[in-house]
């Protein structure tokens, strides 16, 4: 049957319009998997029903046992055929557990697993020309993200789990059966052949069998079992990190196995038993190479990870439904594995007012709903975790909580429910008393890789030009005086900021005096804290005082319509300055806020232990301020995100509108503000 290529799947009229192109389908499983109909709509196959004709295509879900009824209808009619299979980088469970796919690939000639004819893939590999830098950059940068992540198809296991000592040789298992296996020039055989050969060739070394992670989960079995095992022989089923059970191998081997093509970017030249898509372009030690026509050329690493990750699947974006590229697909499946990884214990947590319990329960209740004992004594099956502000409510050792640092298109004192939360083990960001995990990421970011420092730009790009902060409440900027501008922020004096980072300067009117101070000439803006102005929290300055102090008080403003006509930033600990620190504006600390002392402001007070570290660029501030430390929840999908998803919601308000009961518990706060303690 005649090859169709890929880019034929949306054709053009006389007219130049774009049409998608008719795709027939005779498998159940493509109306019931609603993720896999939408994405080859948006690749521009649209399914449908019925005889086809011969310029139509017949989809078929790789070699299944169904693909027979599609293969005979394309034989009949001369329609094209094309087969269609999840992407290698899938989901954090198996499809079987009912997870959609993260991406497809769609091929017009065959099956990338299928050795016996050449596949899209294959054609890819082959004949492209694989030099361009751009790709080839994108390339490298996926595969150190996929490794840093510790992501792989699929994400259920934890990399913090023990792998066993270092020094085995690796032997991959696979479900019995699967079609990447006999349509891979392999058999039971194969792996029986595999297992003698790294006993052969690695005398004395222990030998690790790992099992599949559909084996672990009682789906499938695989090709060994407990009666392999012997005193040097051992079977695996850990649900550990894939890259850190290579790190420890020397020397891998499998027959088609995934996990092999991973081995290759982990460093190793696998054995390999079968005849994989990975196999043949001089990367791997091949027992039962391919026809040498078929894969004649030698790829690098970036080389095949460009064939193979960029150019062949189709990545889906399920937060804006869109096509997208592999980085979107790996932030994407990096959140969603970090929810699981974190929470599929279940917690149990401490110091939560009631209103903030639905929230928390959305936030990291998906895969085991969230317990609150009433006592400070945690549960023993699960970990703990408690508000920041109060660990003494919580049992030792528990998970502090706070809001993250772009929470919200409304105040946390009005009960707006927060699309970011940092969960610290260490401490808590804004205690500068002792080391938070929040530390430990800025002084690892001290360096960075291209692709990072050009994500972290992007967002300092998206924020700044969308001119969002923390609760992006507020109205335009008034006329301001002339001459040089210093923004002084006001703080709640009560917040937990203000009593651990403050130091001697802690209080509004303090900071205030102490600026007027110093800079006699300078025309000073005060910007009371949004809580403050709604009489909700204590801080505030008598209009007196602040007329002797203030040359204009700029309450109700957005911040970003300020930063933007200011030279200068004062500041305890706010926020607002890291915040400006994004616009380029000069900011002098008085205290010790996350972001203070690591040579990116002028620092009145002495955040402790950071002058010692590597100091790193504002863009590594950035980077583990926003992308490695919070944990971002969308409410319109209502999963775990990553922040540019969290930027897209508030940059269009595209958020969904808090409800009648908590308007009217908000008010009812505002009422009885001198009783804050009662609900906080």
């Amino acid at each position: 049957m005649a090859a169709v290529d890929s880019d034929t799947a949306r054709r053009s009229d006389p007219a130049g319009t774009t049409t998608s192109r008719r795709v027939f389908y005779y498998n159940a499983g493509f109306l019931r998997q609603r993720r896999v109909s939408r994405i080859l709509s948006l690749a521009g196959y649209d399914l449908t029903l019925g005889t086809p004709g011969a310029d139509d295509l017949i989809a078929v879900w790789g070699h299944s046992p169904y693909a027979h009824r599609g293969e005979a209808m394309a034989r009949r009619t001369g329609a094209g055929l094309i087969r269609v299979e999840d992407a290698f980088l899938r989901s954090v469970h198996p499809g079987r557990d009912g997870e959609p796919p993260l991406g497809l690939v769609i091929d017009h000639r065959g099956a990338a697993f299928d050795s016996a004819q050449p596949s899209d893939l294959e054609h890819i590999l082959k004949t492209h020309p694989l030099d361009d830098t751009a790709l080839l950059d994108c390339a490298r940068a996926g595969i150190a993200r996929l490794a840093e992540a510790h992501l792989s198809k699929y994400n259920a296991f934890d990399p913090n789990h023990p792998c066993p000592d270092p020094g085995y040789v690796l032997v991959i298992d696979q479900t019995r059966g699967d079609a990447s296996v006999t349509r891979g020039g392999a058999d039971a055989n194969s792996f029986r052949e595999m297992l003698y050969y790294a006993q052969e060739d690695n005398p004395g070394a222990r030998i690790l069998i790992k099992t599949h992670p559909e084996t672990d989960a009682g789906h499938r079995p695989g090709y060994f079992s407990a009666s392999d095992q012997s005193d040097r022989i051992t079977l695996f089923s850990d649900p550990v990190s894939p890259f850190s059970l290579l790190e420890g191998a020397i020397a891998v081997y499998t027959v088609t196995s995934q996990l092999g093509f991973e081995a290759i970017f982990a460093g190793h030249r696998p054995r390999v038993f079968g005849q994989p898509f990975y196999a043949g372009w001089g990367l791997s030690d091949d027992r039962h190479p391919i026809r040498l026509d078929r894969r004649a050329r030698t790829l690098t690493r970036a080389q095949l990870f460009a064939g193979v990750m960029l150019l062949y699947p189709k990545w889906y974006d399920p937060y804006r439904d869109a096509l997208c590229d592999l980085d979107t697909a790996i932030s994407t499946l990096e959140a969603q594995s970090r929810a699981w990884r974190e929470d599929h214990k279940g917690w149990s947590a401490h110091g939560m007012r009631l209103w903030k319990r639905a929230p928390l329960q959305r936030f990291f209740g998906k895969y085991r709903r969230v317990q609150f004992p009433s006592s400070a004594e945690g549960l023993p099956d699960r970990p703990a975790i408690v508000w920041a502000s109060k660990p003494e409510v919580g049992p030792e050792g528990a998970v502090r909580v706070e809001d993250g640092f772009l929470r919200s298109r409304g105040l946390g004192a009005d009960l707006v429910p927060p699309l970011s939360l940092v969960c610290d083990d260490l401490g808590i960001y804004y205690d500068p008393t002792c080391e938070s995990r929040l530390e430990r990421l800025i002084a690892a970011r001290a360096a960075l890789r291209p692709d990072q420092r050009l994500r972290a730009e992007g967002l300092i790009r998206r924020l700044t030009g969308a001119g969002l902060s923390k609760y992006n409440l507020g109205g335009a900027a008034p006329d301001l005086p002339p001459g040089h501008r210093i923004l002084v922020p006001g703080q709640v004096e009560d917040d937990a900021s203000i009593r651990l980072g403050a130091g001697a300067i802690n209080t509004n009117l303090a900071l205030l005096k102490l600026v007027r101070d110093k800079n006699p000439e300078a025309v000073i803006l005060y910007k009371p804290h949004p809580d403050v102005e709604a009489g909700l929290r204590p801080g505030a300055i008598a209009p007196k005082q602040l007329d002797t102090l203030a040359d204009l008080v700029v309450g109700g403003t957005d911040p970003a319509a300020i930063l933007a006509q200011v030279q200068e930033v004062w500041t305890m600990t706010s926020l607002l300055g890291f915040e400006a620190l994004l616009l380029g504006v000069r900011v002098t600390t008085t205290g010790a806020p996350f972001y203070a002392g690591w040579g990116l402001t002028r620092d009145l007070g002495e955040p402790p232990r950071r002058r010692r570290r590597a100091s790193p660029t504002l863009e590594g501030l950035v980077h583990a301020s926003l992308i490695d430390y919070p944990r971002y929840f969308d409410p319109k999908t209502r999963a775990a995100c990553p922040v540019e998803v969290v930027i897209d919601r508030l940059s269009t308000g595209d958020l969904p509108r808090a409800g009648t009961a908590n308007r009217a518990l908000a008010k009812l706060q505002g009422v009885f503000a001198s009783y804050a303690g009662f609900w906080r």
